[in-house]
């Protein structure tokens, strides 16, 4: 089957066409170009005044319109999936709360079950762990009833049901370091978060392959002219990725300029860490178990009122950032994307090249996603 895509300003990495073409073949991009094509397709879109981009991609999510993955139910993943992909999102990483083994081990095979049963949503490009290797003092969130000491066996088992991609940790625990060697062994991101390690303790685990910081400056040791801490580390090592929420909440916007200035469009990575009250009403929810108040957008725990996630749709939190940091789109591009896959060895996505998937967002001009394409479909 092949698709063409007509009329469209193409936005890729270090790529600004004001008007092209797109043709997908089957589930990949066959060709990009400038101007106009001719030829036979089996479908045409008109595409005037749009901005075609590659399709979002959110590695840290845990919900979605009332559901979250470890509601461990089928339903969840599937609502979520489809949701997802109305935000201009093509793939994800489903991301776990702090909850049982038992938990865990159903959440990862229904991964599996969405990834075989998927028609309509984004793509499930793997698992993302957020703990329960988290500290106790930096829980945030997470139900500390289920946190534990690092322990590759835990990852082990779970990644042996469904491809663990990355998994969030506090890397000042017990055995930690010895953690992010295990994982960087098999080829799984060690991510550092939830933390209160200093400077040295990240440098460490950075030299053993910790090259992602996870809701950066959120639970994390803050930058001080005597303690440099983990922000402080993120911001200056140029190998570091970090994950930021752009919802006004999590980060100032001044800390987004300052982020952006620090590490350029290579380095971040936009996130939403959506709870189940994403595009949801206010009210009360809850996350791994524990109360939740949603008020103006705000998700909090009800018992002490921490910041409890985000209610963030993935292309307002773009939004946000292109706005406040003036990116050109070819570069604030990348920090949807590209370094996502890039960074965690995600291949043919992230691009529109050709041979990449045909994941493809198409936007209006305030960057409101109006069709999202996975696969070419």
């Amino acid at each position: 089957m092949r698709t063409l895509i007509q009329n469209c300003r193409i936005i890729s990495p270090g790529i600004d066409i004001p008007e092209g073409y797109l043709i997908i073949r089957d589930d990949k991009i066959e060709e990009v170009g400038e101007g106009g094509v001719s030829g036979t397709f089996d479908n045409v879109i008109p595409a005037d005044g749009l901005i075609a981009a590659p399709g979002f991609i959110d590695i840290h999510s845990h919900g979605r319109s009332n559901f979250d993955f470890c509601d461990i139910a089928p339903e969840a993943f599937a609502v979520i999936g489809r949701c997802k992909r109305e935000d201009g999102v093509t793939g994800f990483l489903a991301t776990s709360l702090t909850v049982s083994m038992d938990d865990l081990r159903d959440f990862c095979r229904l991964a599996e079950r969405y990834k075989k049963d998927v028609t309509d949503g984004a793509a499930l490009l793997g698992v993302h762990l957020e703990g329960p290797c988290i500290n106790p003092s930096c829980a945030g969130a997470q139900n500390p009833a289920f946190l534990r000491e690092p322990d590759i066996a835990i990852v082990d088992e779970l990644n042996a049901i469904s491809p663990v991609k990355k998994v969030t940790f506090s890397p000042e625990l017990p055995g930690g370091l010895a953690f992010t060697k295990a994982l960087a062994e098999r080829g799984i991101m060690p991510s550092g978060g939830h933390s209160s390690a200093d400077y040295e303790c990240f440098e460490a685990n950075r030299a053993a392959g910790m090259k992602h910081l996870t809701h950066f400056c959120n639970v994390m040791t803050p930058v001080h002219h005597l303690q440099f801490g983990m922000v402080g580390g993120g911001l200056m090592d140029e190998d570091v990725y970090v994950e930021i929420i752009c919802d006004g909440v999590h980060l100032c916007d001044q800390m987004i300029r300052l982020i952006a200035r620090m590490k350029g469009s290579e380095r971040i990575m936009l996130i939403t860490d959506a709870m189940r009250a994403s595009a949801m009403p206010d009210g009360d929810y809850s996350l791994g178990g524990l109360p939740v108040i949603v008020k103006n957008g705000k998700a909090v725990l009800r018992e002490n009122g921490r910041v409890a996630g985000s209610t963030l749709r993935y292309f307002q939190g773009f939004q946000r950032f292109v706005r406040l940091t003036g990116m050109p789109l070819s570069e604030a591009i990348r920090v949807t994307s590209w370094n996502q896959a890039e960074s965690l060895n995600i291949p043919l996505r992230g691009k529109l090249e050709s041979g990449f998937f045909g994941d493809i967002v198409l936007m209006d001009r305030q960057l409101n996603p109006i069709r999202t394409l996975v696969g070419g479909r």
